[in-house]
């Protein structure tokens, strides 16, 4: 029954013709407007949609990582999401094997620069972010012991994550690449970061300075790849990758760069054309995992380092010696959503605030 007919089966004692014509038209507009309104949300919600799809499919997907590891030797699952981040120097998809990779490595692999296991705690209110040293001496399955960054040159995505799961005994639920340059990029989308510089670097003219530093991508990508300059050397370099990283989520979570959607949307489109993941985590999943962070503060992610005993040689490759007692400590700290108290007992061990 239409609104019309309604109005005009009312008694005879109602209002007035005129009375009854102001009422209908009120009732017509008050139905146009209620229209108009869900075709407006449904028109956001297909243009959410669409934009969703949009940047999921710039994301690079790497196959299957999980298919060839045995199931029965993996790490039981945890309720927090654990990602194996790594960085390279390229992401060319030509062969790419280097003059650091080993004589054995698989055609067009190539060694890991940077290896970190991030996790997001079960309730979504703390993260922690640990570093292993690509020069860490480990047992990768089926190749004896090794430099752990020549896992994925063996044997690409599975088999670093099975090293490090058979190192850590922590659950790896997804996969992430991300190249150097991408970083500049994604640093250049949030407007430079933040950091205190230990040391000065310099590469190819760009200068660092010491100091308290406003960093755009140029000048970061220098800041994270030196270790010649830095009295620590690679560990040094660990740091100052922690540094960047800390000081990018902490950029995009307190500049209103996730509130507005003009900006939001640019650090996303760099993100996604810079960042592979693997093929399990989809486009939802990831809008899932997003929106699951967003009462995470940056105070409340833990930057950390495996702990080691010092360096050594082996042959003649320079390598890092691993503390295994503390390092299962840290793991069980990681596994029970333990790190915010492994901190407090273990302050040295949290990433300073001015690294070198």
């Amino acid at each position: 029954m239409s609104i019309g007919s309604v109005m005009d089966q009312q008694g005879a004692g109602g209002p007035d013709p005129e009375e009854r014509g102001r009422r209908r038209r009120g009732l017509r507009a008050l139905a146009y407007g209620l229209i108009g309104l869900l075709v407006l949300v449904l028109l956001a919600a297909a243009g959410i949609v669409l934009v969703t799809q949009h940047l999921g499919s710039q994301v690079g997907r790497y196959p299957s990582v999980f298919a060839p590891i045995d199931p029965s030797s993996r790490p039981s699952d945890s309720a927090g999401q654990t990602f194996l981040l790594m960085g390279t120097d390229t992401r060319s998809p030509d062969p790419t094997t280097g003059t650091d990779a080993a004589p054995d490595a698989v055609f067009g692999s190539q060694r890991s620069d940077v290896i970190m296991v991030a996790t997001i705690a079960g309730d979504g209110q703390s993260a922690s972010v640990v570093s292993i040293p690509r020069d860490s001496w480990v047992d990768i399955p089926g190749h004896g012991r090794n430099k752990i960054n020549a896992a994925y040159a063996f044997g690409g995505p599975p088999l670093l994550i099975q090293t490090v799961e058979q190192l850590s005994r922590v659950h790896v639920d997804h996969f992430a690449v991300i190249d150097f340059a991408g970083f500049a990029q994604m640093t250049d989308a949030v407007g430079g970061i933040d950091v205190s510089v230990g040391q000065q670097s310099e590469r190819d003219g760009v200068v660092v300075p010491a100091g308290e530093q406003h960093l755009n991508g140029e000048q970061a990508l220098v800041y994270v790849r030196d270790r010649e300059n830095l009295p620590g050397g690679d560990f040094d370099r660990v740091k100052r990758q922690q540094a960047a990283l800390r000081a990018f989520v902490q950029k995009a979570l307190s500049s209103g760069t996730l509130s507005s959607p003009t900006s939001a949307y640019a650090l996303v489109d760099t993100v996604t054309r810079h960042v592979g993941v693997d093929d399990s985590l989809t486009t939802t999943g990831m809008a899932q995992l997003a929106f699951g962070m967003r009462d995470l503060r940056n105070s409340a992610i833990s930057f950390l380092t495996v702990p080691s005993t010092g360096t050594g040689t082996e042959g003649d490759q320079s390598v890092v010696y691993l503390d295994d007692t503390a390092g299962r400590d840290l793991w069980f700290a990681v596994n029970t959503d333990a790190v915010p108290e492994y901190v407090a007992a273990h302050p040295q061990e949290q990433l300073s605030d001015t690294p070198r």
